[in-house]
């Protein structure tokens, strides 16, 4: 809904409930640890996401990240979550099963509804399906699927492609490019330095 001043609305949103909460330190705290791990940069979260995806997606890829601090918070409302046997079983295959190129109905079909769906449901459009447990401490996996103009063209309209694509699966806590595995499409879309 902001477009590429979606970062801003949501840190400014996460203000709010910290001041609320009287956490207003909360936030810098977090953006210290996604620094440390990478996930953050000078022009924030955003920042990271645009050397990795094409730029024209990062506002969904921001808001899963915002949103696994909302849900780290018990302020995120899910539409789904996964039982303990779901999400071992989504943990344990994504990896591999994110080698092949995959499609928006294909992470549907084989992981089922998502928790969060960041973006909307036109197929013409780029979004982040996110899929987590009941326990904040559990990583929300994240597929991020894009559908646009190759790097440097300019957009078209309808895009190339009946239903987004998918980039790259994140999960996990470490350094934040080692929580990213990118489907080979992912690899031939990396934004060039």
């Amino acid at each position: 809904m902001y477009g590429r001043e979606s970062e801003l609305a949501l840190r400014m949103v996460m203000d709010h409930l910290l001041f609320v909460e009287c956490q207003p330190e909360a936030l810098a705290e977090q953006q210290r640890v996604w620094k440390e791990r990478g996930a953050w940069s000078s022009t924030g979260v955003a920042g990271v996401f645009r050397d990795l995806i094409p730029e024209r997606y990062c506002e969904y890829g921001i808001a899963s990240v915002y949103a696994e601090f909302a849900h780290s918070r018990g302020w995120l409302n899910p539409d789904r979550v996964l039982d303990h046997d779901e999400y071992a079983l989504l943990q344990g295959a994504v990896r591999q099963w994110a080698e092949q190129d995959r499609v928006w109905t294909d992470v549907v079909n084989e992981f089922g509804t998502p928790s969060v769906l960041f973006g909307g449901r036109n197929p013409y459009f780029g979004k982040t399906l996110g899929y987590l447990t009941e326990n904040p401490e559990e990583p929300m996996v994240s597929f991020h699927l894009w559908n646009g103009s190759a790097p440097g063209a300019e957009p078209s309209w309808p895009p190339e492609h009946e239903e987004p694509l998918l980039l790259a699966v994140r999960f996990g806590t470490g350094p934040f490019r080692q929580t990213l595995t990118f489907t080979p499409e992912g690899h031939r879309r990396l934004p060039v330095a």
